[in-house]
This record gives structure tokens, sequence and C-alpha cells, in this order.
């Protein structure tokens, strides 16, 4: 028979520990919040999960007042484990968080112990109150393991789906760049030919150049996709209707060349805006939009257009839209629409293309503060965009704004 069997401490702490549990967890989260700037409301995103953690602490508590329980996978408290792991992965923390929130956890509740044995009647051994302390550990460490186990297999599988989306982006870039310098190559082969007529030297010279135009487009966002980051807020501001002037100036011939009439809104909010992130934004969303036109269309049009909205919390952001009538997405595709590599299908219609744009869009305006969405109407496709108002001197053009 073991110390702990008939150690009067046991028992009282179990009690003690399901009785205090509320305050035990409020402790936690304050404690998480100085030690790991973690907002709280972060933690626990809904009063649910914040549930999990007083569940958590009464499975402690009966694995400390029966030494003989064994923490099975098929309990409440280890099911309730699992669901904070899968929580924490989908919040996107990282195993030390985990590791740091359960060490904070084990740390609150062993200083418990001490307070609980402080006044238990009879006063228990040092042997005694290693005993439970050790038995408080070992179920916070099962708990912990729960938890990490499920982090850690969803954090593989996501892994495994990266790589396989990164192998049908190899495999796609590289059809891509094959077909497209096989046609350069067949197309210059041609041009050596002495006695080729002009008109259809000219035709295969666009040819070349239309494909290495592709090229360096498709090479382009990938350096840009390498340089998203922090140093986003340091880019040269211009006007809003500068930047969308810009994007259309470059795009408004590869339009013309498929009949497609590209509009740009006077009613563009006049405001700063980073230069190099929203002409790359613009650039993409419109390269797509003429990419999907739908030929079958004969008055085929895109539209760049924008405002500022003011939020519920009183806040202004600048929303920025690109509309067209074009193919559209299908609605079984949608939910995948700003994942890298991700190609929208329209069935005989073969799009050119990475899958690269949209989550070059999203992730540049995620660095910036804004968000990313995509609406459809009956006809055609909404992107759109949105920024935080932050510069003092654009106050005033809340005074347009959308509500």
């Amino acid at each position: 028979m073991s110390m702990i069997d008939d150690c009067p401490l046991a028992d009282v702490l179990a009690s003690r520990l399901v009785a205090s549990r509320d305050d035990l967890t409020t402790r936690w989260l304050e404690r998480i919040s100085a030690r790991v700037s973690i907002d709280p409301n972060r933690m626990f995103t809904t009063q649910d999960l914040l549930d999990h953690v007083p569940i958590l602490i009464d499975g402690i508590a009966a694995y400390v007042a029966d030494p003989a329980l064994i923490v099975s996978s098929d309990m409440a408290v280890v099911d309730k484990a699992r669901e904070l792991g899968a929580l924490r992965h989908a919040q996107g923390f990282d195993q030390y968080q985990i590791l740091k929130e359960f060490e904070i956890l084990g740390g609150i509740l062993l200083t418990f112990v001490g307070e609980v044995a402080s006044g238990c009647e009879p006063e228990c051994s040092a042997g005694e109150l290693m005993a439970c302390a050790q038995r408080l550990f070992h179920a916070v460490c099962l708990i912990q393991q729960a938890t990490s186990t499920q982090f850690l297999q969803l954090v593989s599988d996501q892994v495994a789906e990266r790589e396989e989306r990164l192998r049908a982006f190899n495999r796609a870039l590289t059809h891509e760049f094959r077909n497209r310098i096989g046609a350069s190559l067949g197309a210059g082969l041609i041009l050596q030919i002495p006695d080729l007529d002009h008109g259809k030297r000219e035709e295969l010279a666009a040819l070349i150049v239309r494909n290495v135009r592709g090229m360096q487009g498709i090479l382009d966002n990938l350096l840009e996709l390498t340089m998203v980051g922090a140093d986003a807020r340091q880019h040269r501001h211009v006007r809003l209707p500068r930047a969308a002037a810009e994007v259309g100036r470059e795009l408004r011939e590869m339009a013309g060349a498929q009949g497609i009439t590209l509009r740009l809104s006077d009613e563009l909010p006049d405001v700063e805006v980073a230069a190099a992130a929203i002409e790359l934004c613009l650039t993409n969303l419109v390269s797509n939009a003429i990419k999907y036109s739908d030929p079958s269309v004969p008055a085929r049009w895109i539209e760049v257009r924008g405002g500022i909205q003011v939020l519920d919390s009183g806040e202004s952001e600048i929303v920025v839209e690109v509309a067209d009538n074009g193919l559209g997405v299908p609605e079984s595709e949608r939910a995948r629409l700003f994942e890298r590599f991700f190609r929208a299908s329209h069935g005989p219609h073969e799009i050119e293309g990475t899958g690269l744009g949209l989550s070059i869009v999203r992730e540049t305006v995620t660095s910036l503060g804004g968000r990313v969405w995509a609406s459809f109407p009956d006809k055609g496709s909404v992107f759109a965009f949105s920024l935080p108002l932050r510069r003092e001197h654009d106050a005033s053009a809340e005074a347009a704004a959308i509500v």
C-alpha cells in the first residue's frame, strides 16, 4: 500500500481542486497573458472552449483522489484535452506555446497543493505531500500529452497536405514553363526561315514576347511571395486613384487584346496607400479577371472600384473591389480560392497560371492588417480587399464613407 492511499491530503486536495477550479482557471489565464503575450480572449474564443479547463482540473482531481485510476483514451478529460490541441492548431500556436501553458498550469496547481497542505488536519508528512504532488504532476503530464499528440497529428497532416500541394505546384509550374518555352523555341526556329512572310514574322515575334512576359510574370509572383512580410509597411505611399491608374495603364492593352473593357471608377477614395502592395494586389486581381473572362459574352468588362466603410467598432477601412462579368468560380471551389497553388477549374476553359496570384493578394493584405474576400453575383465575380484607414490626413475622406 502506498503512502497516498492513507494520506488525508489526497481527498481534501481533490475536493478543493473541484471547488476552486474557476479560480484556478482565472489564475492560469492571467499567468499565460503575463508570460507569453497572448490575449486571454484568444486563448479560448468561446465560453464552451473556456469550459475545457475546469473539466481538465476535474480530471486531475479524480486522478489525485484515486491512486488506482488510469487516465484512459476514452475518458472525457482526454477528449477535452484533444479538443484543446485541435483548437491550438487552428489558432496557429506552436508546440512551445502549448508546453508553456501546461507548464504554467502545473505551477499553479503545485502552488495550490502547498496552500491546501498548509491547512490540512491532521498534518501530512513530507513524503505524503510529495506523493500527492507527484500524482498531480503525472495527471497534468498525461493531459498535456493528449493535447500535444492531437496538435502534432494535425500538424503532420497539414505538412503532408502542403507537400502534396507543393508537388502539384511543381508539376503545374514545369508544365507552364515547358509549354511557353516550347512555343517560343518553335516560333524562334520558324523566324529563321529567310523568306518568311512579314505578317507571319510579326505574329511569331508577338508570340515569343507574350510567352516571355508570361514567364516573367510567374517569376515576379514567386519573388513577391518571398518578400511579403514585415517590411510591407515601409513601402512608398501614393494616392489610391494613382495606384489604380498605374495598374490600368499596364494591363489595359492585355485586356483590350481579349476584347475586355477595363474601367476605373471615378469614386475611388483619395487616400494614401502603400504603392507596391496595392499595385501588386490590383495587378493580380485584374489579371485574374482577364484570364477568367467569358468568351461567350460579347461585351466583357472589368471594373476597379472602392470606397470607405465604417465598421461597427467606429473604425474605418478602405475597401477596393475588382468586379467582372466573367466565368465566376464554381461554388464547390470557392472556399479554397486564396490558398497557394490552387486553381479553379472551368471545364473546357483551360486557364493558364500557377495558382499563386490570389494567395499573394491575401498575404500582402494581411501583412498590412487588412482582409480579403470574394462574392459571386448572378454573373461574374467580385474580389475585394480592405485596409485599415490609419493615416491622419486621410480622415477627411471619411465624409464619403459607404456604411
